[in-house]
């Protein structure tokens, strides 16, 4: 399944079906433009006339988009203020039986101009007759359309995502390595710190060390080299980018699901800065960070 992206817009144009007893209806254009949100929030913006096609709209849209902020927009396709009417013939008769049902009334009166029979015939071009069943038509069209060019907008989101995980399991890489190096080194520098400490002690108390203080020490350079070990945030971090990785290539409503996994992967980096004490990994752990904050921003995206 395809990944979409919140983010879209579409447009459909067309001319409803023309019906030579009634008024011709004009050409409609349908836009649908959608940006991201927690739900799906629909906005109509609709003709007085076609008002009541509103409940059968909203379900077509559904139908289609699960979530974020979307607004729709039909427009009628209306004359210019100095434009000239479309002469329709029924209307033409009637305000030519009109006139002469006026001037056998009152033989007087005068003939009506051409910018007269032009008004009448601009106002009776304001009440068109709409076919509703092409009008839906149009805007599943236009629905349709909108998950294409957001599906487009989810590819080019799936490749940022795949490309920023990419590079953070390079980071992981770099990482892995320095962990046990920079274990060692922090290791013997407590154990050294810890025998100058009681060599100081004992010099000035003129006693000998006992080996119950050389077990001390080493269970604390253990402890304390515990307390540093970032093996498992690195593991679990691997973890969560094989999840992330994996939705992605399956596709679907994911967005939710992978703002959790973000989450978890700003949990871990920051995990592995707080208890670095190199300044490898903590460059390292700021480069994760930097990394992850910018999937987020992606994320925010995805249906």
């Amino acid at each position: 399944m395809p990944v979409y992206s919140m983010t879209g817009y579409a447009s459909a144009l067309g001319q409803p079906p023309q019906n030579p007893d009634q008024v011709p209806a004009p050409q409609l254009a349908v836009e649908l433009r959608s940006v991201n949100g927690r739900f799906l929030d629909l906005s109509l913006r609709l003709p007085d006339e076609l008002r009541h096609l509103e409940p059968p709209i909203r379900d077509a849209i559904a139908q289609g988009i699960r979530r974020g902020k979307v607004e729709l927009r039909i427009a009628a396709g209306r004359e210019g203020e100095h434009a000239l009417p479309r002469l329709h013939p029924g209307t033409l008769d009637q305000l030519a039986e009109l006139q002469g049902q006026l001037q056998a009334r009152f033989p007087s009166a005068s003939p009506l101009a051409v910018q007269e029979l032009l008004h009448w015939c601009r106002q009776g071009s304001a009440q068109p007759a709409w076919d509703d069943g092409w009008l839906l038509k149009l805007v599943q069209q236009c629905v349709d359309g909108l998950r294409e060019a957001r599906a487009r907008e989810g590819d080019r989101l799936t490749q940022i995502l795949l490309d920023k995980i990419a590079q953070l399991r390079v980071l992981a890489e770099r990482a892995e390595p320095l962990v046990p190096a920079v274990v060692q080194r922090h290791q013997e520098r407590f154990l050294q710190r810890w025998q100058e400490a009681l060599n100081q002690a004992g010099a000035l108390a003129h006693v000998e060390l006992s080996e119950a203080a050389r077990e001390r020490a080493l269970s604390e350079a253990a402890a304390h080299a515990i307390r540093i070990d970032v093996a498992e945030e690195l593991a679990r971090l691997r973890a969560h980018l094989d999840e992330i990785e994996a939705q992605l290539r399956k596709g679907g409503e994911l967005g939710k699901r992978l703002d959790f996994l973000i989450q978890e992967l700003h949990r871990e980096a920051n995990t592995l800065g707080s208890k670095s004490t190199a300044l490898e990994l903590s460059a390292i752990s700021v480069d994760m960070k930097v990394l992850i904050e910018q999937m987020r921003e992606q994320v925010q995206n995805i249906e």
